[in-house]
């Protein structure tokens, strides 16, 4: 193999059967390929163990031991080294690195993208980054509101997440969703008609597409496909922009299968004390919202929304770049100032409220209406941002926690 780069996919999922059929596909499909696992599971014993092998046998295991008490940064610290000495090996073509259920592919991809990029090193190149999902599971994992403790799968003493936002940001961040039909004699599928059982893939197929709409659907079964998106490259910078709140690249408008997605766009604040009251009506209308707002009372900070399976994050992600003096533009990403000009107010500049829904079953006209009773009114509007400032500020103690 002669000094090529050692190519690194990276497989990613809850759904742990879809996650596995995966790798398993591509190590069968593409020559001179292994997979590369670390088992998350064995943390509570102090370490975390990896095996390296291919579609015959292990060919390698070994532990790495935890960092700062976080089974996830563990496996960061040894995941580079070991591609590396893979590398050197050069008897390998393809390293598929199968994450562990609850891993994000985010931070991996870039762990590897930098070590792609330093020099005197041996070559390493980051090839696609994959979602495993079985379209039957797609529903429910969306749906579950349980902390990742609650359900073993926890990285970190300190992880907080939940099942369903976890799965969600595995679903919107890759370039390739591969889809895996779960097994139909599986314990439990027996209940489900086949009509049931296709019905669930059908929307389940439709929620991701909305949910992650210039993904690549690819069935696992397409071996072709499936080995020619894990050998493509992945452009780690263009998928961090697509995840920041400024920026996002979020849903369409589509109703698909019984999935709608609801895209509400706004350029008058919202009254800080009626959005407050309506959080938990808005975030459990639907199965997965995201987007960015703003509130009356904080005219200059870009706010937020992530919200899946019934749980919702609020957050400041900086400040609108109408609040900004225009020396600190040339400091802001280009692809950040597009997208500003392209939402630009007259008055508010990009201040404003872009908010997405997506879900079964979604209550369009109840959600809008929601909504719009939570901006501010026409007098209230008029009385200009020095009242709007002085608006109770029922967003406080979330944004401006005291330590």
């Amino acid at each position: 193999m002669g000094g090529d780069a050692l190519t690194v996919a990276i497989v990613a999922g809850l759904h742990a059967d879809a996650r596995r059929a995966t790798v398993e596909r591509l190590l069968r499909a593409v020559p001179g390929s292994v997979a590369v696992h670390h088992d998350l599971a064995t943390a509570g014993e102090g370490a975390v163990r990896h095996t390296v092998r291919d579609h015959r046998e292990v060919l390698e295991r070994g532990t790495a031991p935890m960092v700062n008490d976080c089974a996830c940064c563990a496996l960061r610290a040894d995941l580079v080294p070991t591609l590396e000495r893979l590398a050197a090996g050069g008897w390998f073509s393809l390293a598929v690195v199968e994450l562990w259920d609850a891993v994000e592919p985010q931070s991996v991809a870039e762990a590897v993208a930098a070590a792609q990029a330093a020099p005197d090193q041996p070559g390493l190149r980051l090839g696609g980054v994959l979602t495993a999902v079985d379209p039957a599971l797609v529903v429910p994992y969306l749906s579950c509101g349980d902390d990742l403790a609650q359900a073993g799968l926890a990285v970190a003493e300190s992880d907080q997440r939940t099942v369903g936002d976890t799965w969600a940001r595995q679903v919107e961040y890759p370039s390739v969703l591969a889809l895996a039909p779960g097994d139909a004699d599986a314990e439990g599928a027996a209940a489900d008609s086949p009509e049931d059982v296709a019905a669930e893939e059908a929307t389940g197929r439709a929620l991701v597409a909305q949910l992650h709409p210039t993904a690549r659907l690819v069935s696992v079964d397409a071996v072709g496909g499936l080995a020619a998106a894990a050998l493509a490259a992945f452009d780690v910078d263009a998928a961090a922009g697509r995840q920041h709140p400024a920026c996002a690249l979020l849903p369409q408008e589509a109703d698909v299968d019984g999935v709608a997605t609801l895209v509400w766009r706004r350029t008058r604040p919202f009254h800080p004390g009626r959005l407050y009251a309506a959080l938990e009506d808005l975030t459990c209308a639907a199965a997965r919202s995201r987007g960015r707002f703003w509130l009356a009372d904080r005219p200059d900070t870009l706010l937020s929304w992530d919200a899946a399976g019934g749980a919702l994050c609020v957050e400041s992600a900086g400040p609108w770049l109408a609040g900004l003096p225009d020396a600190a533009w040339e400091l802001v990403p280009p692809v950040r100032r597009v997208a500003a000009a392209l939402d630009w107010h007259p008055e508010h500049g990009d201040r404003a409220q872009h908010l997405t829904f997506t879900s079964p079953e979604l209550d369009r006209a109840g959600l809008v209406a929601l909504l719009e009773s939570c901006l501010l009114t026409d007098a209230e509007y008029a009385a200009g941002q020095a009242a709007w400032r002085s608006l109770p500020g029922a967003f406080d103690e979330l944004l401006d926690p005291v330590l």
